[in-house]
């Protein structure tokens, strides 16, 4: 039988094209898989990853972080996986800055604490919308110290607990208001909020207010209303739970304007961000403002004990949908581009 061989989209320096080439088959080392890619998903980050050469940590490179297929091969020590178990995956590229590490190739490393098997009644390219949005929202929701997401910038530390399988998810009475609640990250911090015992509050698009409840979100406000800040405020003083602080999936200077006026309405709380936040000089002292970084050893237990028995329940939904932009290698440089453009209450997807 023929070997395997591999392929990768390539970026050979910043603000260049990716190019589909030939790369080394990955081997799985101590606690991690290599998975046969069946599709990839398209995340902001990877468009700031190809501009800029940011995270970039060795040329040429292999990016992105979202992956689903089979189990090609596993490590010595493995005992979770077995070869041809269908899985999803968080590739860590952004972290390690190999090449094996990442996303847009026909194989790729995966660490085991950062995969789940998927159902069969889920399509790769529907899990595949998975896996980056659920470690960033462990990661805005379930830190317990803060640490460094990038020089001078702290990752916030919200403390709160796990997504539960219970159903109902007894109240924990304490509130969090999600802006961007349409967004991949945003919609996927919602689920989990809920899973906890989290009353979320929601922000999006007049088009996404269903759907954004459709997440979990109790209340969801029009974030082109010019009365947003009074309506949140209001909404979280008449839930009578303890204000947990934003979560800003969005993160401009036009979202932070508002995230600060509803934090000072309310007498401060967390700012989590998925850019760097306002100069610390703008923020006050009562709001404990960072970024998120969105790999993390705290989302492990949510990989190994939530991610397949919720996905099983329907109690974790692959949200956004995908759109698939097509399939094979040369169609993610088309993904990135209209990941560029905007896209709304979707992620795109290349099939493999």
């Amino acid at each position: 039988m023929a070997a395997s061989t591999n392929q990768a989209a390539w970026l050979i320096k910043a603000d260049t094209p990716l190019q589909v080439g030939d790369a080394p088959l990955p081997a799985a080392g101590p606690g991690e898989i290599v998975v046969k890619n069946a599709a990839i998903a398209i995340n902001p980050l990877d468009c700031h990853m190809q501009d800029s050469g940011v995270f970039v940590q060795q040329w040429p490179a292999i990016f992105g972080c979202d992956v689903a297929g089979e189990v090609y091969e596993t490590g010595p020590d493995v005992q979770r996986f077995k070869k041809g178990d269908r899985v999803i995956g968080h590739a860590i590229n952004l972290a390690s800055g190999r090449p094996q590490d990442g996303a847009f190739a026909l194989y790729t490393v995966i660490p085991v604490d950062k995969a789940a098997i998927l159902p069969d009644a889920i399509s790769f390219t529907d899990g595949v919308v998975v896996p980056f949005a659920l470690e960033a929202a462990v990661c805005v929701l379930s830190l317990k110290e803060p640490g460094v997401a990038m020089p001078g910038v702290a990752t916030p530390a919200l403390n709160l607990p796990y997504p539960s399988l219970e159903h109902p998810v007894p109240s924990l009475g304490k509130t969090l208001v999600v802006y961007g609640g349409s967004s991949s990250v945003g919609s996927m911090t919602t689920q989990l909020a809920t899973a906890a015992g989290i009353h979320v509050i929601s922000i999006a698009g007049a088009h996404n207010l269903d759907f954004s409840k459709s997440c979990g979100a109790a209340e969801v406000f029009d974030h082109k209303n010019p009365l947003i800040v009074d309506l949140v405020v209001k909404e979280v003083s008449k839930s009578g739970n303890e204000f947990i602080g934003i979560f800003d999936a969005i993160s401009t200077p036009e979202t932070y304007a508002h995230d600060l006026a509803i934090l000072a309405a309310l007498g401060g709380g967390h700012l989590a961000c998925v850019h760097p936040p306002p100069p610390a000089t703008d923020v006050p002292a009562n709001v404990k403002a960072g970024m998120i970084f969105a790999i993390n050893d705290v989302a492990a237990p949510v990989w190994r004990d939530y991610v397949t028995p919720a996905l099983q329940a329907g109690k974790l939904k692959c949200l956004p949908p995908p759109s698939i932009v097509g399939n094979g290698l040369e169609h993610i440089q088309e993904a990135l581009k209209r990941s560029k453009a905007g896209v709304s209450a979707t992620k795109l997807v290349v099939g493999l």
